[in-house]
């Protein structure tokens, strides 16, 4: 009876349903479809390739409004094998000890032959690719360890082993090329036979290559004495990266079938081929020299070039597929090449200038000591704490095959403005030793070299204003994307039913981020989750969750008010991409403070750097708040998600004076914080005042007794003076003799005869 009753009334609840599906896709569904097709603009084609490349991963956890720190935490710290650490241990530190910045940049400009050797015989050009194809086959973690260590001492050789491994033929080739190319190349390009570079930016279309005008058509020719199917290119390429010296050209170039050889179209699309630079109607250019930086970089052109087919990486079958290959290329590389050699950079500076800030005196105390060179020291060591982080949980990402395109975008411009910051802040508490060039001048090259950093793989500004949130919101959005491509759907009916599957579950995860956005932001985020087991850090997770729901609900706001007019408010786009960088650049963070087992001596290095970046968040929501272009949606998101306006301010001054002390004192979280930076040959200027920095810190006790006795300076006389006073023993004087010694050295510029211009002196 029961059962009867349930399938008389079964077909009932199935017509209801059906009925409101209908009139849900009538007076709903398809309204809105047309307003999102007129809202929003057409998504090209190779904006679509870009944001399909690679995957979301973290970044999508911070736009889910709750992220789930599980999956990030128990990820692990990255770890090399004993055979990466033996290789780090051995020839990466063999080749610091073989390479003289000074003598490359301002002498030879260029890296001695012995080094080039050197180079070719141990593989550092073959990092990434596998063994089989006689590479090293290593890991991205230990790609990213030996570029890092490489940097510390010189950037030009730094630059030189990261663009094979990166961004190049190699990288193209293991993902696309056929077995064929892989055969032929990759063995020649592990071992140096071969120098590769990728030739993409052209004078008409720096960062946008869909404006290159390179061209090439596809016709027959004469290859190898016999009449061949191929292409016919003409191209100018310059700030190409080993290219003066390159013996294969990574080549993208615009192809066309005007004759319709290959089908019906005409426009092609971005085509990638791999060219020996011998080839006639090549033409490689002299070199450009790049901020005074040595490596070799430069121009090349191709006049009526004529290319088989099968010099297409992957072969015919991947022509027009050229820009979706790049772009995969980047999702990967961009995390690791840029971003190593910014890490490097700003645990160098951290090193060097805590240890330069102890030894240096100004009115009979270190320089260290002063409030205002305090705060810079507490920001070297933040800045070098969180690129770290940052770096070695991106690699970590990789290493298990993930390739993030929004967070290795993140990690280029923000690891390189990183190094910007920390090297200007480096030369300001250096001062006069780090503006005189010479051999004892370890700071001025870097110097010379971040704007190199800042401008290329996508230059920081379009990175930051048109990429990371441009790309990320979409990207990393459950839904919008499939409803955009649902819009786009040249079967309305089929586009309409996308559509209304989506709509439901956008609407209920509006809602919870609606809710979760609003009572997180006026609760300040005191009752957001945190994981358990992680120290003193459990209040900045806190912080990370309600920042996370506060941007997705803004985001969701963003999307709908302005739909594709967000895309074009550069400055919204901008500063909503600073919350999402700060968001992963702190997320890394307290991975990377949970991965050290939670260490109470960091702590002081955590708290800055979260104070620092949680506070950027409030600013860069305010002004966003205060600059939306609908007012009222803007006031609105203010009421809702930070009624109290600024909630966290930045470290205090106790706790810079905290952390500067850690670059200030010999400790664990000094060597913790600044591992892997080569600490130079006996006489190089960075050793000298790494044994200066030892010398004074061992003798501290000695020239606290001299100071007792009214005896502030510390030099030979004043060690005289207090042996004689009988304020020091003999071994205590003998102590503060060789500090005083090891000091005197340190804080010594070069200088050159004024018509000296022999080798070895100045250029």
């Amino acid at each position: 009876m029961a059962s009867g009753k349930w399938l008389g009334i079964l077909p009932l609840q199935i017509l209801r349903k059906v009925k409101m599906s209908e009139l849900r896709k009538k007076f709903f569904t398809k309204p809105l479809l047309n307003i999102i097709k007129r809202v929003l603009p057409p998504i090209s084609q190779t904006e679509r390739e870009a944001m399909e490349a690679g995957e979301v991963w973290w970044d999508a956890q911070l736009l889910s409004g709750k992220p789930d720190w599980k999956q990030l935490l128990d990820m692990g710290p990255p770890e090399l094998s004993e055979e990466e650490q033996a290789f780090l241990d051995g020839p990466v530190e063999e080749l610091c000890k073989m390479v003289n910045d000074w003598q490359i940049s301002f002498v030879e400009h260029d890296i001695p032959e012995p080094v080039w050797e050197f180079l070719r015989k141990n593989r550092f050009f073959g990092i990434i690719i596998p063994k089989k194809y006689g590479g090293l086959g290593f890991s991205p973690t230990a790609h990213a360890e030996i570029v890092t260590k490489i940097s510390t001492r010189s950037n030009t050789v730094g630059v030189t082993v990261m663009v094979p491994n990166s961004l190049g033929p190699g990288e193209l080739l293991l993902a696309h090329g056929t077995q064929e190319q892989k055969d032929h190349y990759l063995p020649r390009l592990a071992d140096g036979t071969d120098i590769p570079c990728f030739g993409l930016t052209s004078p008409q279309a720096g960062s946008d290559a869909a404006a290159m005008i390179d061209r090439g058509e596809v016709c027959y020719g004469d290859y190898k004495g016999e009449k061949v199917l191929g292409m016919r290119v003409n191209w100018h390429k310059r700030y190409i990266t080993l290219g003066p010296i390159a013996t294969v050209l990574g080549l993208a170039f615009k192809l066309y079938d005007p004759e319709h050889i290959l089908g019906d179209k005409e426009e092609l699309g971005i085509t990638v081929a791999l060219v020996p630079t011998d080839t006639e109607g090549v033409t490689i250019g002299q070199r450009h020299l790049p901020a005074m930086q040595a490596f070799q970089n430069g121009p090349n052109w191709g006049k009526d070039v004529f290319i088989p087919m099968e010099w297409i990486i992957g072969g015919q079958e991947n022509v027009g597929k050229g820009w979706e290959m790049l772009m995969s290329a980047l999702a990967a590389g961009r995390g690791i090449s840029l971003p190593s050699l910014s890490t490097g950079g700003a645990k160098m500076a951290a090193r060097t200038t805590g240890a330069y800030a102890r030894i240096r005196e100004q009115f009979n105390i270190p320089v260290g000591r002063f409030e205002g060179v305090q705060r810079r020291l507490a920001e070297i060591a933040a800045i070098a704490f969180v690129l770290d982080s940052a770096h070695k949980t991106t690699t970590r990402a990789l290493d298990d095959g993930i390739k993030p395109a929004v967070i290795t975008a993140i990690m280029k411009a923000s690891a390189t403005g990183g190094l910007r910051q920390a090297i200007d802040d480096a030369m300001d508490i250096h001062a006069g030793k780090a503006i005189m060039d010479g051999p004892l001048n370890y700071l001025g090259n870097a110097y010379r070299a971040v704007p190199v950093a800042i401008t290329v793989e996508g230059a920081n500004l379009l990175t930051r204003s048109l990429m990371i949130f441009g790309q990320g919101a979409i990207r990393c959005h459950p839904y919008i994307l499939d409803e955009m491509l649902a819009a786009e759907n040249p079967n309305t009916e089929e586009g309409l039913e996308q559509l209304d599957r989506l709509l439901p579950k956008h609407m209920w995860f509006q809602v919870k981020t609606l809710l979760r956005g609003v009572f997180h932001g006026w609760t300040v985020g005191l009752f957001a989750s945190s994981p358990r087991n992680v120290g003193g850090a459990a209040k900045y997770f806190r912080q990370i969750n309600r920042y996370s729901a506060v941007l997705t609900l803004v985001t969701e706001v963003s999307l709908i008010t302005l739909g594709g007019e967000l895309k074009r408010k550069e400055l919204i786009s901008s500063r909503l991409g600073d919350v999402l960088s700060q968001l992963y650049l702190l997320s890394c963070t307290l991975k990377r403070f949970y991965d050290d087992g939670n260490p109470k001596d960091d702590l002081p290095l955590l708290e800055y750097a979260m104070r620092d970046g949680l506070h950027k968040i409030e600013v860069q929501l305010l002004e966003v708040f205060q600059n939306f272009p609908r007012p009222f949606f803007g006031q609105i998101m203010h009421f809702l998600t930070m009624p109290w306006g600024h909630s966290i301010h930045t470290a205090s001054d106790r706790q810079a004076r905290a952390c500067a002390e850690l670059l200030l004192n010999p400790s664990k979280t000094r060597d913790r914080l600044t591992r892997g930076v080569f600490l130079g040959n006996p006489g190089d200027g960075i050793d000298i005042v790494e044994q200066a920095f030892d010398k004074v810190c061992a003798s501290e006790r000695a020239r606290e007794k001299l100071k007792k006795g009214g005896i502030r300076t510390l030099s030979r006389e004043s060690v005289e003076e207090g042996l004689q006073r009988n304020l020091i023993s003999s071994e205590e004087a003998d102590a503060l003799r060789e500090a005083a010694d090891a000091v005197d050295k340190a804080i010594q510029v070069d200088h050159f005869d004024h018509l000296a211009r022999e080798a070895g002196q100045i250029q």
